[in-house]
């Protein structure tokens, strides 16, 4: 059985102007929710009914944009999967092939908690999948998100360039640049008599630990 509120969470991007939200669901009255709850937590929404609409609304179904490119500014995707004509795995792909807008997080909802389902939006580039019905915490936290992704791509960018400059002193040490010059023949001589015959080692000594008697 789903789990209401139920999130699975990749990382995500951020925008540090007022949040605009395209929130995409064939279900009227699950399209109101999602646009009163995005408006509550204080974003700009645009809410179409279909993937086609949606497409059409970004210019990407080979027409002209209902807007201006510079009007659009869309900072987040929230899409359902199920919807007839165009699934929201459907218009996730559209989105991610988009050299404009596959920068811009995926959201996906569904009412199903079906884990291939979930997966496959995943690894095609979703940003969270929610389970449906979605709750007021779940849209504060995806602005929450939102907002402080561009902090935390800044430390992983800062912790790549970390590892990058380990990985070269590693390679530094490892690989001298002066070779090894050979040994002389007088010394290679001395070294092979030497290890003919060895010194003997001193024995090991074993310390007992001294056994305290109580009086």
């Amino acid at each position: 059985m789903a789990m209401t509120g139920e999130i699975y969470r990749s990382p995500m991007v951020c925008q540090e102007e007022e949040l605009h939200v395209l929130a995409v669901d064939d279900s009227f009255v699950d399209r109101k929710v999602i646009e009163r709850l995005l408006k509550i937590s204080s974003c700009k929404v645009t809410a179409v009914e279909s993937g086609t609409r949606a497409l059409q609304y970004l210019g990407l179904d080979g027409e002209k944009s209902s807007v201006g490119f510079d009007a659009l500014k869309v900072n987040l995707i929230m899409t359902d999967y199920s919807m007839p004509g165009m699934t929201g795995y459907e218009l996730l792909k559209k989105i991610k092939e988009s050299s404009a807008f596959r920068e811009i997080p995926v959201v996906i909802m569904s009412s199903e908690n079906i884990m291939a389902r979930i997966d496959r939006c995943l690894e095609e580039g979703a940003e969270e999948f929610i389970v449906k019905p979605v709750k007021l915490s779940d849209v504060k936290r995806l602005r929450d998100c939102i907002i402080k992704g561009d902090g935390e791509e800044n430390v992983k960018k800062n912790l790549n360039k970390r590892k990058l400059q380990d990985d070269e002193d590693d390679h530094l040490v490892s690989s001298p640049s002066t070779p090894v010059s050979p040994l002389s023949p007088s010394i290679a001589r001395d070294l092979a008599s030497s290890s003919r015959s060895p010194s003997p080692s001193p024995a090991c000594s074993i310390k007992r630990p001294k056994l305290l008697h109580s009086s």
